[in-house]
């Protein structure tokens, strides 16, 4: 009788793609998750001469849904959606609920930061905030030193 040995990595065909589907199915870190494994939406921090630009995504969501404070030095995003469904039929009641909040917090430097006029809006899902910078923070055009 003679023994073979199975080689279960010879499946070349179909592991890449069991990897990457364990991978990603297993990498909490991979995704957007707060410690309360809760869904935080995607932040992206752009910063130009005159100030700093915050895009908070978040579709699906209305501007009333939104809660944004400043504490001091830190910037608080938040929100809290709850939604309550409920369906009456001759035999049974349907009732469906969900509830969704998330709160993000940036530490604002008060020398870089004009504190009193950020500005929020919020279109097509996503809110943007405009954080200007002071005047003497704002990035300076090269001057030209004259050679003597």
């Amino acid at each position: 009788m003679k023994l073979a040995k199975r080689n279960w990595n010879n499946f070349s065909l179909f592991s890449p793609m069991f990897d990457n589907f364990n991978r990603e199915l297993l990498n909490w870190d991979n995704k957007n998750y707060s410690s309360t494994s809760t869904t935080v939406p995607a932040v992206n921090i752009k910063e130009n001469a005159e100030s700093f630009e915050v895009e908070v995504a978040a579709p699906g969501m209305a501007k009333g849904d939104f809660k944004v404070t400043l504490d001091g030095n830190l910037l608080t995003i938040s929100s809290a959606k709850e939604e309550q469904n409920e369906e009456h039929h001759d035999n049974y009641t349907r009732r469906e609920f969900s509830y969704q909040s998330f709160q993000r917090s940036f530490e604002l430097q008060k020398e870089v930061v004009d504190q009193d006029n950020i500005q929020a809006r919020y279109e097509n899902g996503m809110l943007r905030l405009t954080i200007p910078k002071k005047e003497e923070a704002k990035q300076k055009e090269p001057r030209m030193i004259e050679i003597s």
